[in-house]
This record gives C-alpha cells, structure tokens and sequence, in this order.
C-alpha cells in the first residue's frame, strides 16, 4: 500500500509540562515521503516465556537496565521478524508512526519489527534522513524553545548527564539531513506504557531492549525513512 500524509512541525516536552522519560524533547521539520510497503508477521506470536527472556534485564556497563515490565505492552508490538516488501537496501530503518512500528531492513524481504511511540498530534513529521551520530547513556539537553515555555528545565541547560532518568534513555539515533542535526532521534524509552501511542515531541523511542538491538546493528550514515502519517 501508498502511506502519505503531511507535516506538522513544534518543539517541546509531555503535555502536562513534566520531565518524564515518556514525554518527549524536541522538534524540526522535514519533506513528505511515500513508500510502498506489504508486510505480515512470519511468526504467528510470541509465549510469555519468550517475550519475558527477550525483554528481560540487561548488564551494563554504566547502569543496570531492568527487565520490561511486558504486561504493559499489547503483544502486537514486541519485536519479530516480518515480511516487507521494499526496494530499500538491507539497514534501512523505516519508522511508520501511523502504526506505531520501526522496520529495520534485513533482506530477501524480511525486516524486524519493533513497536515504537511516535509524535503527538501536532509533532508528527516525514521525510528521509540518515543516522549522523550515535551515544550511549547521552547528555540531554533542552532546546532553548523549551526552556522558554517550560523554565523547570533550565537548570538542565547545560546539558543533563546520562542515565536512568534521563529522557533520551540507554541508546540514541540523532537523525540528521544534509549534515545538519534535525532535534529528531530515536531513542530508548523504559516507559512500556508509551509504545503504541503519540507522546513525544517529533522523537520516536522503542523499549530500551529493542533499542539496543537497533543500535548495535545500525551504524552511521545508516538511511532512515519516516513516513507520513
């Protein structure tokens, strides 16, 4: 099928103004993008005894990651491999925010599936961009937009140090375009809750579990395809 849409473009934080690891940071703007996609799942679920292995606690070298709490996510969006019709090349990542998923492109017509939370009304954007930098445990820091309409989040100004509590989580894709930083990522979220819903700012994050697995698989320069919504 033809996914189109339109753009929308803001920066900011949760719309109740608070600093949670669901709200979400920044905004830019970006070009409409189409794409053709047919998908349907290879694998026909996942048992408890899967899911809880697949999302449980990871060691770390910073900061212990504790297992998803996986009663909080609707099981359509635990990561699997797909069917996925598409002539982009293998490492692609596709983020399609009206079904709340991101597909990494595996080849010979498979891609892994990972559900995702998206933009909120308001925030949601498309177009291609490409990984321009990647961080572990990164520093977050607020956009001066933010500040202005939200000044609790000053004393972050500086930046806040990574861990646990920071917004962008464990992992972060800065998603750039034509060598410029768009205050778009996709980042690691320990807010089971959020997946499958628009909460953020334009961001979109994926269970730190999962985000790790993107991360360590998609280097820099690696082509990120958003599609309208």
């Amino acid at each position: 099928m033809i996914i189109t849409g339109t753009d929308s473009k803001d920066a900011g934080m949760h719309p109740s103004g608070s600093l949670h690891r669901r709200s979400f940071l920044l905004g830019a703007t970006a070009g409409l993008g189409t794409l053709a996609l047919g998908g349907c799942v290879t694998n026909d679920g996942m048992s408890l005894a899967e899911a809880e292995k697949l999302y449980g606690a990871v060691p770390d070298k910073k900061f212990p990651i504790p297992a998803v709490d996986i009663s909080q996510v609707d099981p359509k969006y635990f990561r699997r491999t797909v069917r996925l019709e598409t002539d982009e090349a293998p490492g692609t990542i596709i983020v399609d925010p009206k079904n709340f998923y991101v597909y990494r492109i595996e080849g010979e017509g498979n891609a892994t599936r990972y559900g995702a939370n998206v933009g909120r009304e308001g925030f949601l954007w498309s177009g291609e961009a490409y990984v321009g930098r990647k961080a572990e445990w990164p520093t977050w820091t607020p956009p001066r937009e933010m500040i202005k309409r939200q000044p609790e989040v000053a004393k972050y100004a500086r930046g806040m140090p990574g861990g646990p509590e920071n917004p962008l989580g464990a992992r972060t894709l800065y998603l750039y375009q034509n060598g410029v930083y768009t205050l778009y990522t996709i980042y690691s979220t320990s807010d089971p809750e959020s997946i499958g819903s628009g909460v953020t700012s334009g961001c979109t994050g994926l269970l730190t579990q999962d985000m790790i697995d993107l991360y360590d698989r998609t280097p820099v320069k690696t082509k990120v395809i958003v599609l309208p919504s």
